[in-house]
């Protein structure tokens, strides 16, 4: 992977994380922990993707893969926190 692609890979996790935030309401933990959310929201909807089956490629794939896992993550720490 090269830098730029890590670079494209952070930055589209971390504005992943910023959405997640705006849709899990109440689920927001500040910018700092929802833009490092998103990006392990990247990885996590890489693979919820993989595992079903779902290919997306291109920088549009991305993001929503990336927004769909950060929405997970969110919504399983906003659980977590209330409990």
């Amino acid at each position: 992977m090269s830098a730029m692609q890590i670079l494209v890979f952070l930055v589209v996790g971390g504005l992943a994380g910023w959405i997640a935030g705006v849709v899990v309401r109440g689920g927001g933990q500040g910018i700092l922990v929802n833009v490092l959310v998103g990006i392990l929201g990247a990885f996590l909807g890489g693979w919820v993707f993989g595992a079903l089956g779902i290919g997306m490629t291109g920088l549009g794939g991305l993001f929503l893969m990336a927004t769909v896992g950060a929405v997970i993550l969110l919504s399983l720490l906003r659980l977590i926190a209330r409990a």
